[in-house]
């Protein structure tokens, strides 16, 4: 089988690229070495990052190269392209100019499989109808979670055979112990609470700041580790303002010693190790309506207790876990709840054992079979339908 990636890839530090990454790795090892494959890279300009060979690029808002890059699979000879679709890595208005990638494909007969990685419930124009296009234009859309799939089908129409449902992967936990990582990172004596990912607003972060205090009386050990650089985007407009008003409201509130700030770029490695190590992982997001979170889905691979706000995700993820569910905006319910996992080490091992659980099914090398099961389907398909269509011109 011949497959084709469309997203971003690394080197470039984004969700999308780290995924697609992983996802080639794991369809490749899944297949026993039977897969040949090609990566279409999203760039935001034509010279950024050094890819090395067997990457095609398209520049974001060069428009032609979205067609260039659909001759270029057809040239490889693609039996199937797998495109990962988030908002703001494609070009033109909400996106658009993947269409033309899209629609050339289909004139070429490539079956396409379309990951979202962000649905709304009730999405808006413009983004509305340029999903819906990209909906029709594949043969099979796949989401990560239940509740997607219902989002997909009632606000696109699309029937449920050409929904697939496979979870976001994760890493397996790492062979190096916990306590090796702990002493590593100086965290020995310490709860260790800790959120990760490229900084900005809108995160939360501020409701587990403001319920440090009332922690800190019932576990006064307890560190918060906020993980991760600030957004490059966040940068240019604001620079480190959020940064800054995050530490202003720790010394306010007298709780600066508790709260540590990983202030750089941090390789999934190191990003292992550190939710390795965490006594809990937090993902106080106030907005309700978020589909993925790719560290939650980290944290709950590796078996690590959590908490987090009820948005789409969480609740999908945790629907056998509601007590770790903790409201939005609200200190002191995420100080108890906090307090109640960091008090008792035998509740957060217990939580940890059925967060396991959960994450078995999501380490990488169980998503890489789901997903080559389904390209060999799909693939499998569109040869018998074109060995259809070829005997039928002959036979005329």
């Amino acid at each position: 089988m011949r497959i084709a990636y469309v997203g971003t890839y690394v080197p470039r530090r984004c969700g999308i690229a780290t995924f697609t990454h992983h996802l080639r790795q794991s369809v490749g090892l899944a297949s026993g070495g039977q897969i040949t494959d090609l990566v279409v890279a999203m760039t935001n300009r034509p010279d950024e990052h050094d890819y090395g060979t067997g990457v095609h690029r398209i520049a974001k808002e060069v428009r032609s190269d979205y067609r260039r890059a659909a001759e270029r699979i057809l040239d490889f000879g693609a039996d199937l392209v797998s495109l990962q679709h988030e908002f703001g890595i494609f070009g033109g208005e909400a996106g658009e100019y993947v269409l033309d990638l899209l629609e050339s494909l289909q004139r070429m007969g490539i079956p396409v499989v379309t990951t979202f990685h962000t649905v709304f419930e009730q999405p808006e124009e413009p983004y509305r109808g340029v999903q819906q296009r990209i909906a029709d234009l594949s043969d099979r859309i796949i989401v990560m979670t239940r509740t997607a799939v219902r989002y997909v089908a009632e606000a696109f129409g699309v029937p449920g055979e050409r929904i697939a449902c496979i979870p976001h992967g994760t890493p397996q936990p790492p062979r190096e112990g916990r306590d090796e990582l702990r002493e590593r990172l100086g965290w020995n004596g310490r709860k260790v609470v800790m959120s990760f990912g490229l900084l900005g607003r809108g995160k939360g972060l501020e409701t587990v700041i403001r319920a440090l205090p009332g922690l800190i009386r019932r576990v006064p050990e307890a560190i918060y580790a906020i993980v991760g650089q600030t957004h490059p985007e966040v940068i240019k407009f604001e620079g480190e303002s959020y940064r800054d008003e995050l530490r202003a409201l720790a010394e306010d509130l007298g709780v600066e010693r508790h709260l540590l700030m990983i202030d750089r770029y941090v390789d999934e490695e190191e990003l292992v190790g550190m939710l390795t190590a965490c006594d809990v992982y937090v993902t106080p997001y106030p907005g309700m309506q978020q589909i993925t979170s790719g560290t939650l889905a980290y944290a709950v691979g590796l078996g690590r207790p959590v908490l987090s706000t009820p948005y789409v995700y969480a609740r999908d993820l945790l629907a056998d876990c509601p007590e770790l569910l903790v409201p939005p905006s609200d200190p002191e319910a995420w100080s108890e709840a906090l307090a109640e996992l960091l008090r008792s080490s035998d509740s957060t091992a217990r939580i940890g054992e059925r967060i396991a659980r959960i994450g078995a099914e999501m380490h990488w090398p169980a998503v890489g079979r789901a997903h080559i099961e389904l390209f060999r389907q799909l693939t499998e398909t569109a040869n018998a339908r074109t060995a259809k269509a070829e005997t039928a011109t002959a036979e005329a």
